[in-house]
């Protein structure tokens, strides 16, 4: 064992995080820690960590166990050295060797001293075992898998920004390879790319690993066990993300009905105890029930913390059929391009997800289809579009002197404060908290607030910029089946991959100043992105097998009688050789083929999804549960389209492919 609890109590003053709580963290752990915000999982961590001491119980941890733990506080670090020089800390031996062995070679070229060269040559040695040789390789190794150009590695590290930083202590960190690593919200301040680097990294270290996330998909990915606080107990759940949602549920059901059968059980003890309690003959008996009864272990009603509360949306207007056009766009920011006469276009129903690296210009797209930022080409908005945006600088529009309840009423959603306070509930603030003024909220609060504000308003179109950055999981859930049902159309930019899995019917990606569209789902997007790759992989492979023939042979006629002899040489097509005229033709009748069956196939999918709709809508009508039949017929009827939708996407998807290769 590493590190872990037995029987820990730890308390806030009157406030109890955790009560007797066991865990123990092995090497090999992937261990998830999961819990609503302010439940307490980055106090169980400094407490592992030793920076908090328990109130009762016992804090296990081996003495040679290394731990490392990434968290926010350590944002108040700053230093003029290079960001390589700061990740170089995590081999404090290896530059004390190095100091050492340039010390004693000054000292050796000066005397020699027999004692001093077999220091000189030990100090090689552990060099050598501690591979202290390949540091500055590995480094940059990191540094670049977590997002960093080569330029970048010379600069200071006081001139990025708070989630560049984070990421070069997140570097430090794995490069010091503790036994027990511990890493709080680790991807909040990553890109995608820098996320799946990450994800490749860890799945391959030797230590064990705790994760505090938000993000399923990465803890669906990273995990072995997960560990759950949840009214002040500690939940052990062997498997991933996905496992723990439905173990959770059984384990609720199995735990109501336990409390059910002990409270049918209590109801008769007592029924016994109240009946007998008078009459002599029985007296005795009851008074033993009344002391069996008052010994019990009561269970617990498997009540769960948080309701789940549904957010709905109110459009007013119908927009007409393209909500904004996007013509020859140019922007670049000095040497920065980031749109290079890109065209696209947004429809009404689209829910858009823009997604890519740092430093793409998603948010600088976002903020030109809001018209917040200055660009060159055209922008021309829809009719009876009625838009409304969300992004971090949203949060110099609250008004200071107001609380968080009056800030929403100005939103003119027409809601009762009832209604206001729920949808609060959704946005983590509870009870009082809705009396709060604005100016005492911190950034994460207001940047709730304002999205909230977003999210109430009646607009047919939204644009939201990261706007999961500062809810917990719960909340995550809440917002996405909210925009799953919004019957208006969005685009949004986030680094949530589930959250973008159950929102995005399109993916925006900017490629080489183009933004280039995906029509379906995330899911979907990362599959033929796979493909896609697998296949240039395969291409290049052959050419490189050509290649390596063309090498071996060195003289021009071999290889011409090579190739005739072994394979049929494809020419291309030219204006000026008759005969390819018919392969033309043939092409273009295939490929205008393809292109009515592809264009059928998108009607017959956007009549699905409407028909999908419609059964959903039938399945949430409480009067269908009353005829047991009119039910069967209805499930049957969804399965059947959603069976037929998904086969349908596959067509879809195999025809667009089959166009893409036309279209030379």
């Amino acid at each position: 064992m590493l590190a872990g609890f037995q029987d820990l109590t730890f308390e806030f003053g009157a406030r109890a995080i955790v009560e007797e709580a066991t865990w123990h963290i092995h090497p090999g752990d992937r261990i998830g820690l999961i819990g609503y915000n302010g439940t307490g999982k980055s106090t169980l961590l400094k407490l592992l960590a030793g920076e908090y001491l328990p109130s009762a119980g016992t804090l296990e941890r081996s003495r040679t166990t290394t731990i490392g733990y990434l968290h926010q506080d350590l944002l108040s670090f700053d230093t003029d050295a290079s960001i390589v020089e700061v990740a170089k800390g995590a081999f404090e031996r290896v530059m004390e060797i190095e100091q050492l062995i340039e010390k004693l070679g000054k000292e050796l070229e000066v005397s020699e001293d027999e004692k001093k060269l077999i220091q000189y040559t030990d100090l090689l040695h552990e060099m050598d075992v501690l591979d202290g040789y390949n540091v500055d390789h590995k480094i940059e190794d990191v540094l670049h898998g977590l997002g960093f150009k080569q330029e970048d590695l010379s600069r200071p590290y006081k001139q990025f920004s708070g989630g560049w930083r984070m990421r070069v202590l997140l570097a430090k960190m794995i490069l010091m390879q503790p036994d027990l690593l511990m890493l709080d919200e680790p991807t909040n301040h990553l890109d995608l790319p820098s996320i799946e680097w990450l994800e490749k990294y860890l799945l391959h270290y030797q230590g064990a690993v705790v994760i505090v996330s938000h993000d399923k998909f990465f803890l669906d990915r990273m995990v072995n066990k997960i560990v759950e606080l949840y009214q002040r107990k500690l939940n052990i759940y062997s498997g991933n993300y996905s496992y723990y949602e439905k173990e959770k549920l059984i384990r609720m059901e199995m735990q109501q009905r336990a409390f059910e059968n002990q409270q049918d059980f209590i109801r008769q003890q007592e029924r016994f105890i109240e009946r007998f309690k008078a009459k002599a003959s029985k007296a005795a008996q009851a008074q033993s029930v009344q002391k069996r009864l008052d010994k019990i272990d009561r269970v617990e009603e498997a009540s769960i913390e948080r309701p789940n509360i549904r957010i709905n949306f109110s459009v007013e207007k119908t927009p007409g059929k393209v909500i904004c056009s996007l013509k020859n766009l140019r922007k670049s920011f000095g040497p920065i391009q980031i749109a290079d006469g890109a065209d696209a276009e947004i429809e009404r129903g689209d829910k858009i997800a823009l997604i890519g690296a740092n430093g793409k210009g998603k948010s600088t797209i976002l903020r030109i289809i809001a018209d917040r930022e200055t660009f060159e080409g055209e922008r021309i908005w829809g009719h009876n579009v009625d838009e409304s945006f969300y992004a971090q600088h949203q949060l110099e529009h609250l008004k200071l002197d107001n609380n968080i309840l009056e800030e929403l009423q100005t939103a003119g959603s027409k809601k009762t404060d009832m209604e206001l306070r729920t949808v609060l509930g959704c946005f983590l603030f509870s009870g009082d908290d809705v009396d709060k003024k604005i100016k005492v909220l911190s950034g994460g609060e207001k940047a709730r607030v304002a999205l909230a504000k977003t999210i109430i308003s009646k607009a047919n179109f939204l644009m939201l910029d990261e706007p999961t950055n500062h809810l917990d999981m719960h909340s995550v859930d809440l917002l996405a089946d909210a925009l799953d049902n919004y019957q208006g159309s969005l685009i949004l930019v986030s680094h949530d991959r589930y959250f973008i899995s159950k929102t995005a019917n399109k993916i925006w990606e900017i490629v080489d100043g183009k933004i280039v569209e995906f029509k379906g789902g995330y899911t979907e997007w990362v599959e033929w992105k796979e493909r896609m790759e697998k296949k240039a992989l395969e291409n290049e492979k052959t050419v490189g097998g050509k290649d390596k023939s063309k090498q071996k042979s060195g003289n021009a006629t071999d290889i011409k009688q090579e190739v005739k002899s072994k394979e049929p040489v494809q020419i291309k097509p030219e204006s000026s050789v008759p005969n390819n005229l018919p392969i033309d033709k043939e092409k273009q009748k295939e490929k205008k083929k393809l292109q009515k069956q592809f264009d059928e196939i998108e009607i017959k999918i956007s009549s699905l999804k409407s028909s999908i709709k419609d059964a959903e809508s039938a399945l949430g009508d409480p009067a269908i549960y009353s005829d047991h039949g009119k039910f069967v017929e209805a499930e049957k009827k969804y399965n059947q389209l959603t069976n037929e939708l998904r086969s349908s996407e596959k067509t879809s998807e195999e025809l667009f492919e089959k166009l893409m290769e036309l279209g030379d």
